[in-house]
């Protein structure tokens, strides 16, 4: 709103506008060189080397970026498959773990079958000895029997007895002692 009432009273005051103002052509085409040769420069040398640096840093993020969502597709991947082997792991060790308990009871049961028969064997050695043992104290006793008899014998008839007669006393009081 200025400017059209600055123009005025310039062209009331019979000056022109760039008289009144103090401008020459001469001066203001320099500055207009001036002005277009450091806006090259400035854009050789300024502006353009920002934007090419500016558009390698937006591809390096841009490469960044796509390598970081990669990484987490990757991560996503290794984790779920980590899961996987860990879930499996898991499986196996329990099928470890049931093998196991089924060979320590299997080998269990065979242990105590082993010494049930052992413990069988060891019963029947004994009860045959203990029988063996029997048939050679009764053969024992009768043959002590045997004696007392005809030492009795020989004390109550009051003679002696000859190795012949005894052998006959003995072979039949064996005999009746084998009868009872």
């Amino acid at each position: 709103m200025t400017l059209p009432l600055f123009l005025a009273a310039a062209a009331e005051a019979g000056q022109s506008i760039p008289e009144r103002f103090g401008l020459e052509l001469k001066y203001v085409i320099w500055q207009l060189v001036s002005f277009l040769i450091v806006l090259g420069v400035l854009y050789k040398f300024g502006i353009k080397p920002v934007t090419a640096t500016m558009e390698e840093r937006n591809k390096k993020i841009e490469s960044g970026i796509k390598s970081a969502e990669e990484m987490q597709r990757k991560l996503a991947a290794t984790q779920e498959e980590s899961a996987a082997i860990l879930k499996k792991a898991s499986v196996e060790a329990t099928r470890i773990v049931e093998d196991a308990r089924k060979a320590a009871k299997d080998f269990g049961d065979k242990q105590q079958a082993e010494a049930t028969a052992r413990a069988a064997e060891l019963v029947t050695k004994a009860q045959q000895a203990i029988e063996l043992e029997r048939k050679k104290m009764l053969a024992d006793a009768r043959n002590e029997i045997a004696r007392l008899v005809v030492t009795t014998t020989e004390r109550v008839l009051a003679k002696k007895l000859t190795d012949a007669d005894r052998a006959a006393y003995n072979e039949t009081a064996a005999r009746e002692l084998a009868n009872v």
